[in-house]
């Protein structure tokens, strides 16, 4: 009788408001190893006088438990259920669209993915760099007109520390720390004092390529960019180089593709000549092997750099620059399946 007494005072102070405190209710009192259940098995050893009014007691003792787990478990429902429906005055009254990737980002990381699919490794590093890395490691001596060819940000207190024209610079770092054969490809952002056009930008995006080891040819690097180019643009793309200077450079050359949103036609994009320049490329110069603790003698290689906004405007018939920086919603939108994909 005394352990009755104990447990029905348990009961009715047991306070019941969550779901995990109904379930420790449950097995506390419902289950068949609680010690309700243990007080109904031991009606057969109760005197028989006393067998009767100890049946009973247990018995609404059980009744009493289950019927406070139900009415805590339909409580509990309701609120759960009231809660659910109840209209949440703080949200903004029109959806939320998410965004997307930049269109950019969706370029930068679809030329990244056509390389790394031949061998080359992605490399990345800061944009604030030193005139060595830049320049002189590149070739660029000090004076040299080739300097003039890019109008660069330099920081006022420190004339050699500045905003990188291009991510050769990571070629650069690349070669220092590491022996041939090296394949890498080096994404990024670059910055040139150029004046914003509908062609041009001052801030803009490029991949850079360096591939070096023994034997390396002019040819290699062809095969290599038309497979690329064909890759990004359709199989039906052809390619051209054209003669060209590059200090870091030796043969040098520019890579067009033919205009894929005239088709060779002529329009604003490929000036009305049906070819579009996409790529600077070139033999790696001995100098610049060299100037890194690389034997030119031994090896050899090539080097390519892309710029994204100008891959970007023919890959999705854009004609306007300044349209990826301005940031303009209705135009972003456009691209959120290309990112989802």
């Amino acid at each position: 009788m005394n352990k009755i007494d104990k447990i029905k005072a348990e009961l009715e102070a047991f306070a019941i408001q969550n779901a995990d405190n109904l379930e420790q209710f449950r097995l506390k009192f419902l289950t068949k190893k609680s010690e309700l259940q243990e007080l109904l098995s031991e009606i057969k050893n109760v005197a028989p006088e006393e067998r009767k009014d100890f049946g009973q007691r247990v018995n609404e003792l059980k009744q009493k438990a289950q019927q406070l787990f139900e009415e805590s478990r339909a409580k509990l429902e309701f609120q759960t259920s009231k809660s659910e429906n109840l209209l949440d005055v703080t949200r903004p009254s029109t959806a939320i669209n998410l965004g997307s990737m930049h269109p950019i980002s969706i370029m930068m990381n679809e030329v990244c993915d056509i390389f790394e699919k031949i061998g080359f490794s992605t490399v990345s590093g800061p944009d604030v760099e030193d005139d060595w890395h830049v320049f002189t490691a590149l070739n660029f001596p000090e004076e040299h007109p080739a300097r003039d060819m890019q109008d660069t940000f330099f920081v006022e207190l420190h004339p050699d520390i500045l905003l990188r024209t291009h991510t050769s610079s990571l070629q650069v770092r690349t070669m220092e720390k590491q022996q041939p054969p090296i394949r890498v490809i080096c994404p990024g952002r670059v910055f040139r004092n150029e004046a914003i056009t509908s062609r041009a930008h001052c801030i803009f995006h490029q991949v850079e390529g360096l591939y070096i080891a023994e034997n390396v040819s002019f040819a290699d690097m062809k095969q290599t960019l038309l497979y690329f180019a064909k890759q990004m643009f359709g199989s039906e793309t052809k390619i051209r180089l054209r003669p060209s200077y590059f200090p870091f450079t030796e043969p040098s050359a520019e890579m067009d593709i033919s205009c894929n949103i005239c088709g060779g036609a002529g329009c604003a994009l490929c000036k009305h000549t049906g070819w579009v320049e996409i790529l600077g490329c070139g033999m790696v110069d001995p100098n610049v092997l060299e100037s890194c603790g690389i034997d030119s003698k031994k090896y050899t290689g090539y080097a390519f750099g892309l710029g994204i906004e100008r891959m970007t405007m023919l890959k999705y018939k854009t004609n306007d620059i300044r349209l990826y920086f301005e940031n303009d919603v209705r135009f972003l939108q456009q691209f959120k399946a290309a990112g989802e994909r």
